[in-house]
């Protein structure tokens, strides 16, 4: 049986839901979304945890409250280019963002919270697929499936390779030894991870990242209208994606 809701105190005058969230990302940073708890988030501000019940009226919604505020300062690609030029760096300016904060893909993934920075990213992305010349429902599934490669891409990226990784070899490391178990294994029952050892594990999470991106990007392609579709094929993708540093 759930516990009951604290009955709330007084509100504190100086907390606000945007302190709150400042809050709440000070204690993600510094103690990972596995420490965040409504009793940290209200020690930062200096009250009893009942009070943020005022704000927040459990973790799940704190959680939507720090959705929101981890992408408040995303920076929108600019609008220039193919609608596939703003799409990939759509995808690339996420990725960066959700790298550069501690558990930040954990905290967001699988949320659809409406928050005011969510809000304005959304009616952008969707302004620009739709002025692409893709349908309602497309450019909302779109916008969704970039949404969850970058942050199922993001996790992976985040979790470590095996128990040698979590003890503190580079992933570097542990992946020149899967390369190296791949290629000593007897050929005549594995062929194709002896044969393919190095592409399994020689690309770097950069390739492994524009791979994906650019092949969403090919498939949705083919939902625009012939006079609106690209003209960029897919050899010329490969060697656009060579050739990015």
């Amino acid at each position: 049986m759930a516990e009951p809701t604290p009955a709330p105190d007084a509100p504190a005058p100086a907390l606000t839901r945007q302190g709150l969230a400042a809050a709440a990302l000070r204690v993600l940073e510094r103690d990972g979304l596995a420490g965040l708890s409504m009793r940290k988030v209200a020690a930062e501000v200096g009250v009893k945890a009942a009070s943020l019940y005022w704000h927040v009226r459990s973790k799940e919604e704190l959680l939507d409250l720090l959705t929101d505020a981890l992408v408040a300062d995303a920076e929108l690609p600019p609008r220039q280019g193919s609608w596939r030029d703003q799409f990939l760096e759509y995808g690339r300016a996420y990725r960066a963002l959700l790298l550069a904060k501690r558990d930040a893909a954990k905290v967001v993934s699988g949320r659809l919270t409406p928050g005011p920075h969510i809000l304005a990213i959304l009616e952008d992305q969707l302004d620009r697929l739709r002025s692409a010349g893709f349908s309602d429902a497309d450019a909302a599934m779109a916008s969704y499936l970039q949404s969850a490669y970058v942050q199922g891409f993001v996790l992976q990226e985040q979790s470590p390779l095996s128990a040698a990784e979590a003890a503190g070899a580079s992933r570097g490391e542990v992946a020149r030894a899967a390369g190296d178990a791949f290629r000593t294994l007897p050929a005549e029952t594995f062929p194709n991870l002896v044969a393919l050892a190095d592409d399994l594990t020689d690309p770097d999470m950069e390739t492994r990242f524009e791979f994906g991106l650019n092949r969403l990007a090919d498939g949705l392609a083919l939902l625009l209208p012939p006079d609106k579709a690209d003209n960029w094929g897919r050899g010329d993708l490969r060697e656009g994606e060579r050739a990015r540093p």
